[in-house]
């Protein structure tokens, strides 16, 4: 299995509803492959803490950061200069 491949099921993979047989293909490439790792750990973190449904604040510093950047490209997508 190529990474294209793993990439293209991650999706089942992680709910749990692929083929038995694919599902080994894919372990084994996760075995060799730590980008294909880190992609489906990232998955599965995520979807832990969306389903914990835990509020994380987000630091002052990178709020403000964040929003302003939003800001910024609501303006650049907009042709405003607000």
């Amino acid at each position: 299995m190529k990474c294209e491949e793993l990439l293209a099921m991650l999706n089942e993979y992680v709910d749990g509803g692929i083929d038995p047989g694919v599902c080994e293909q894919f372990e084994k490439h996760l075995v060799g492959c730590n980008p294909c790792q880190v992609v489906v750990d990232n998955i599965r973190k995520t979807i832990t803490l969306y389903k914990a449904g835990e509020v994380y604040e987000l630091p002052v510093a990178f709020r403000n950061q964040l929003q302003s950047a939003l800001r910024a490209k609501w303006a650049e997508t907009r042709g405003s200069s607000k």
